[in-house]
């Protein structure tokens, strides 16, 4: 059924001979969505406002009232009794509409000097710099609850895994802190990520900039960005810092995506290696014995979602000639959807992982299993002279010999071990066990206990100087 019902915006309705269509003014309003970056908004207007003020395009009177009356308007949305408007489209001609009624005339010369083109890029900019240091705070806080966890769990000791198949015995808290240093680079991804979006558009005007003898500079300063950006057509249209910020939001949840595999797996009772508290899980409708892993199954799932919004934008961008088009107010619902939900998943896991706790007895049976300290026994072999190769064959048949047994290679006998090679000796249980096959990898970047106390000392000096 067709809608007959017209609208029209006084804002910018000179031009046109006919209402524009209720349906039409619904579609292309943004005002639903934009208006969670109400306060950069006006934070940008109140800086924009007074830089015309200080070229003398505005009285030093009429940036005392447009500031007064945008700071009540800031009040106004901050206690839910502002009236947004899907007629005026978006956040930007609400909130000017809104000074206009309160202030008169001079509200309407705030506008002067720029564009909706430069403004939503600014108010973007402000929105994305604000949620990138908020989010910066949350990696920080997973990270402490990452190395808390380790220096409690330096010394136990769980199965490595290749394939997902036991390889060698490490610590739990050797492998959390391989946890860590994904988070890591995930913080200077982001901190590399505030630079580019930290440059002011605003002063580009609709594309070509503008006539008025604005100082860019000034409104970077107010604004605290660190520079304006050097080509106009460039910064009304661009998009990249989004899709930036997009990439590396991706990142991070494939990052938690791969932890939350491990502990959904870890939590099982075919694994048992850890238990996940009762407060971040849920129960079944039927099965009264269930304890699902909700939290870290759902950040698995919402990785795909940031994926998805990734794709999105790209795709959104990919075919746009310059300047700015319509097509570019699809740029907020998947960007402030990926920020939520990067919010969402990094405050789950910053408050879920100093909480769990590791089944000590069962991983350390796990890491007995699989002749996990097989390629020790070949380092034994090649310190008494084999060559690795050889060394290689030698413990193969033996793991082969230990699997028609049932015997791990700790638990054979001495005289078993030299029937696969008579240069093994006495000693040989010495790296045998699983104790000595940690201890023994006492290096930079390896497992031993010790350097995993070395590890989450130098990561706490790290996050100390933040």
């Amino acid at each position: 059924m067709t809608d007959t019902n017209k609208t029209t915006n006084q804002q910018w309705g000179g031009r046109f001979s006919e209402p524009v269509d209720a349906f039409v003014a619904r579609f292309t309003a943004s005002v639903e969505f934009d208006q969670r970056m109400a306060k950069q908004d006006i934070q940008g207007s109140i800086a924009h406002g007074k830089m015309l003020a200080s070229v003398g395009v505005l009285t030093e009177e009429e940036r005392d009232q447009i500031i007064q009356g945008l700071t009540e308007i800031e009040e106004e949305i901050a206690r839910g009794e502002f009236a947004w408007s899907i007629e005026l489209e978006d956040v930007h001609m609400n909130i000017e509409a809104r000074l206009t009624q309160k202030i008169g005339i001079t509200g309407k010369k705030l506008h002067t000097g720029r564009s909706r083109n430069d403004q939503v890029a600014t108010d973007i900019r402000l929105y994305l710099r604000d949620e990138v240091d908020f989010l910066l705070e949350e990696v920080t806080r997973l990270q402490q609850g990452i190395l808390s966890l380790a220096e409690k769990e330096a010394n136990t000791i769980m199965p490595g895994f290749t394939h997902l198949q036991t390889a060698q015995p490490v610590t739990f808290g050797h492998h959390l802190m391989a946890w860590y240093e994904m988070m890591q680079r995930d913080y200077e991804r982001l901190v590399d990520c505030r630079k580019r979006i930290n440059i002011l558009p605003l002063g580009a005007a609709a594309l070509a900039g503008t006539t008025y003898p604005i100082d860019r500079n000034m409104t970077a300063e107010l604004l605290g960005f660190e520079r304006p950006t050097y080509n106009s057509l460039d910064s009304v249209s661009d998009r990249d810092f989004a899709i930036e910020f997009t990439s590396a939001a991706s990142i991070i949840m494939m990052h938690m995506s791969r932890w939350a595999e491990e502990m959904v797996m870890w939590a099982s009772a075919q694994f048992n290696f850890i238990y996940l508290p009762d407060r971040f899980c849920t129960g079944s409708s039927i099965m009264p014995q269930k304890k699902n892993p909700d939290v870290p199954e759902l950040v698995r799932g919402k990785t795909g979602r940031v994926y998805g919004h990734l794709m999105g934008l790209l795709t959104l961008m990919k075919s746009q000639c310059l300047a700015y088009n319509k097509d570019n107010q699809e740029d907020k619902e998947p960007l402030f959807d990926t920020v939520d939900t990067l919010r969402g998943s990094l405050r789950a896991f910053a408050d879920m992982i100093p909480a769990i706790e590791s089944r000590k007895d069962n991983m350390y049976e796990a890491a007995r299993r699989g002749f996990s300290t097989a390629t020790d026994l070949a380092d034994y072999l090649v310190r008494k002279g084999a060559a690795f190769r050889d060394a290689h064959e030698v413990v193969g048949k033996a793991v082969g010999y230990g699997v028609k047994e049932g015997k791990d290679l700790s638990e054979m006998t001495l005289q078993e071990l030299k029937s696969f090679g008579e240069m093994i000796e006495q000693d040989v249980f010495d790296v045998l066990t699983l104790e000595g096959s940690v201890a023994a990898r006492d290096h930079i970047g390896g497992t031993a206990p010790a350097q995993v106390i070395k590890a989450v000392t130098r990561a706490k000096q790290e996050l100390a100087v933040r």
